[in-house]
C-alpha cells in the first residue's frame, strides 16, 4: 500500500480520492504544511508516498504516469508528486524548504509543484512523464475547473493508455502484424492480475515446445513449430505492453524479458538441428551454432557501439545527419528497420521456413539474412566512427574493457605491456583471432599449431586492452573476441567430425553467450560488469579459447567432445548460480529496471 497526502479538503464532486484509492494509495487529508509534514513523517518508510493538489483534475492515467512509476526514485506531473523510499528524505526536505519559502503557508497552494521544483532544485531527479493528450492541472477558479473537466472527458484515456503500451519504435512486422492484437491481451492479462514476469515465463515454455516439436522431424511438428514459435513471439511482444499498460517494471522482470528471448531462440535452433537428423539424418549442427555465432555476434556489436558511444561529447557525424534526413521519408525508415532483420522479422521468416521447407534451408537462409544485416549494421557503424568527431568518457572505455571479458591471462599481458601499444587495439583482436580460427580451419584435427596460434592470441588479447579503449573503432575490440572465441569452438568442434562434439560445442557457446548477454545487461542497468573472480574462475575469453585449442591437441576426438561437454556444465553452473543470485537481490534492492524502448535486436 502507498499513501496519497492531499493538501486541502477535495473539491465536491472530485473523483480524486477514488482514482487515487484506485491507483493503490491510501489517501490522508492535510490541513496545512505542518499537518503534512506530520502525515508524511507517519507514512512506514518502505512505502512510496504522493502529495497530490486537492484541486487536482486530470485523467486516472495522468497520475498513474506521475505517481506509480517503479522505475524513477521521484516522479511528478501538474498538482502531484511521488517519492519511493530511497527519495523520502531529500521529499521532506522538500515539503519543509517549500513552507519556509512561503512563510509555513496554511492554504498550500501549489504545494506539490513547489516541492517538486525544491525536489529537482537539489540531488534528486524528478521525472516527468510526456503526457500527450492527457490532462493534469490544477484550475485556480470554477470556469477553469469546468474546461479541465471537457477536456478530460474529450480524450479517451484507456485508449491513450493501449496506444502507449506500444513501444515507440519497434520493428515493421512487430507494428503491423502484432502490436493490434498483443495489446488488447495485454489488457486482458492486466485485469486478471497477470504479471509481466508471468507472460515472460509463457512465452518461453511455448518457445521450449515449439523447439520440441521441431525436433521431432515430422512436418507436422515443424509446421507446429512454426505456429508455437509465432504464439510465443505475440506473448514475447505482450509482456512488455503488459508492462507498460499496467507500469509494472521490475529489475527482475527486465533482466528475464532479454535473457529469455536469448534462450527461446537459441534452443530452437537446437530443435531444428534435432529434428533434421531425426527426419533423415542431416546433420546441421555446425549451421545451428553458425546461427547462435552470428547472432550473438550481432547484438555485441549494437551494444559496444552503443556504449561507447552514449555519453560521448560532440558526438556529431556527416553519417548520423543523412540518417536523421532519411528518418523524415517515412518509407526508408521501414525499409532500414527490415533490413536489420530485428527479433520479429527474423523469427516470422524462421516460423514459416520451418513450416514449408527443411532446417537446413531455415538455417542457411537465416545465417545469409543475418549475415547481410550485420554486414549493414557494421558498415554504418564504422562510417559513424570515422566520420564522428567525438570525445569518449573514461566510463565508456571502462564498459568496453568489461565487455571484451579478458581473463588473467589477458589481463597480465596488459599489465606486462604498460601502456604500449604497436597497432591499433582493433587491430591486434582482429589479427590474433583470425589467427586462431584461421589456424583451426586449416590444419588437421590435433595439430599443436592451434595451441601456438592460440597462445598468441592470449598476448595479443591482452596487449588489445594495455591502453583505455577511446578510439573511435575501439567498440570492434569486443565483437572481435567474441568471434574469435566462439569461431575457435565450432571449428574445431568441426573438424573433431565425431557425434557429439557440435552439439557440445553449442552448449558450451550457449553458457559462455549466457555470461556476455548477462555483463551487458548489468551494464546497461548500471551495476556494473560482474565481479572478477567471476570472469577469471570461467577463464576469461582468451583463457577458454586456449583451454579449447590444449584439449583438441591433447585428447582424442571422443575425449574432446567429453571434455567441451564438461566445460560447458560448468561454466554454465558457475555463470548462472551467480546471475541468478546478482538479479534476485537487486529485485529486492529496488534497483531501477532498464526496459528497451528502442529497436528489437
Amino acid at each position: 500500500m502507498s499513501t496519497a497526502i492531499l493538501t486541502g479538503q477535495p473539491v465536491p464532486g472530485s473523483p480524486l480520492e477514488g482514482d487515487l484509492r484506485s491507483l493503490g494509495f491510501d489517501v490522508r487529508v492535510a490541513s496545512d504544511a505542518a499537518d503534512a509534514e506530520s502525515l508524511l513523517a507517519a507514512v512506514p518508510g518502505d512505502q512510496r508516498v504522493a502529495v497530490v493538489d486537492a484541486r487536482f483534475v486530470g485523467h486516472v492515467h495522468a497520475l498513474r504516469l506521475g505517481l506509480t512509476d517503479p522505475r524513477f526514485a521521484a516522479s511528478a506531473v501538474p498538482g502531484a508528486v511521488a517519492a519511493k523510499p530511497e527519495a523520502r528524505t531529500e521529499l521532506t526536505r522538500a515539503l519543509r524548504a517549500t513552507a519556509a519559502t512561503t512563510g509555513g503557508v496554511v492554504t498550500l497552494d501549489a504545494l506539490p509543484d513547489d516541492i517538486a521544483a525544491a525536489l529537482e532544485s537539489g540531488t534528486t531527479d524528478v521525472h516527468r512523464p510526456d503526457l500527450g493528450t492527457l490532462v493534469a492541472t490544477v484550475p485556480d477558479d470554477p470556469q477553469a475547473r469546468n474546461e479541465a473537466r471537457q477536456a478530460v472527458a474529450a480524450v479517451d484515456d484507456e485508449a491513450v493508455r493501449l496506444r502507449t503500451a506500444v513501444k515507440s519504435r519497434d520493428g515493421f512486422f512487430t507494428t503491423y502484424c502484432i502490436s493490434p492484437y498483443s495489446r488488447y491481451i495485454a489488457r486482458w492479462c492486466a485485469r486478471r492480475g497477470l504479471t509481466p514476469n508471468q507472460v515472460t515465463t509463457a512465452s518461453l515454455l511455448t518457445a521450449l515446445i515449439a523447439a520440441g516439436c521441431a525436433a521431432t522431424g515430422t512436418r507436422g511438428g515443424f509446421v507446429a513449430a512454426g505456429v508455437l514459435l509465432l504464439l510465443s513471439f505475440v506473448l514475447d511482444c505482450t509482456d512488455g505492453q503488459l508492462a507498460r499498460y499496467s507500469l509494472q517494471y521490475s529489475t527482475l522482470g527486465a533482466w528475464l524479458d532479454a535473457t529469455f528471448d536469448r534462450a527461446k531462440e537459441y534452443a530452437y535452433y537446437a530443435g531444428l538441428a534435432l529434428g533434421a537428423a531425426n527426419a533423415n539424418g542431416d546433420d546441421v549442427w555446425a549451421l545451428a551454432l553458425g546461427a547462435m555465432v552470428l547472432q550473438t555476434c550481432r547484438h555485441v556489436v549494437d551494444f559496444s557501439f552503443n556504449e561507447a558511444n552514449h555519453d560521448a561529447t560532440a558526438n556529431t557525424s556527416p553519417t548520423a545527419a543523412l540518417s536523421d534526413k532519411l528518418d523524415s521519408v517515412g518509407w526508408t525508415v521501414w525499409l532500414r528497420r527490415m533490413i536489420v532483420l530485428p527479433i520479429g522479422e527474423r523469427w516470422a521468416m524462421i516460423a514459416v521456413l520451418t513450416a514449408v521447407t527443411t532446417p537446413r534451408i531455415t538455417l542457411v537462409v537465416l545465417i545469409i539474412g543475418c549475415a547481410l544485416a550485420a554486414c549493414y549494421t557494421t558498415a554504418g557503424r564504422v562510417l559513424r566512427s570515422l566520420t564522428r568527431k567525438a570525445t569518449r568518457t573514461d566510463r565508456a572505455a571502462h564498459a568496453l574493457t568489461d565487455l571484451a571479458d579478458n581473463g588473467l591471462l589477458g589481463s597480465s599481458f596488459a599489465a606486462l605491456g604498460g601502456r604500449a601499444r604497436f597497432l591499433p587495439a582493433p587491430v591486434l583482436a582482429f589479427l590474433g583471432g583470425a589467427a586462431v580460427v584461421a589456424v583451426a580451419a586449416f590444419t588437421s584435427y590435433g595439430s599443436p599449431w592451434v595451441v601456438v596460434a592460440a597462445v598468441v592470441y592470449v598476448v595479443l588479447s591482452g596487449l588489445a586492452l594495455a591502453r583505455p579503449l577511446k578510439a573511435p573503432l575501439d567498440w570492434l575490440v569486443p565483437p572481435f573476441f567474441r568471434a574469435a572465441e566462439y569461431g575457435t569452438v565450432l571449428v574445431l568442434a568441426a573438424k573433431a567430425d565425431v557425434n557429439g562434439a557440435l552439439p557440445a560445442a553449442f552448449g558450451l557457446v550457449s553458457a559462455v553467450a549466457y555470461h556476455h548477454y548477462d555483463t551487458v545487461y548489468r551494464i546497461k542497468g548500471g551495476a556494473g560488469a560482474p565481479p572478477r573472480r567471476l570472469v577469471r574462475a570461467i577463464g576469461g575469453q582468451e583463457g577458454r579459447t586456449l583451454v579449447v585449442a590444449l584439449a583438441a591437441t591433447l585428447l582424442s576426438t571422443t575425449d574432446f567432445t567429453v571434455a567441451l561437454t564438461a566445460l560447458a556444465v560448468a561454466v554454465a553452473l558457475v555463470v548462472l548460480v551467480e546471475s541468478i543470485r546478482f538479479w534476485v537481490a537487486a529485485e529486492k534492492k529496488g534497483a531501477p529496471a532498464v526496459h528497451d524502448e528502442g529497436e528489437p535486436a
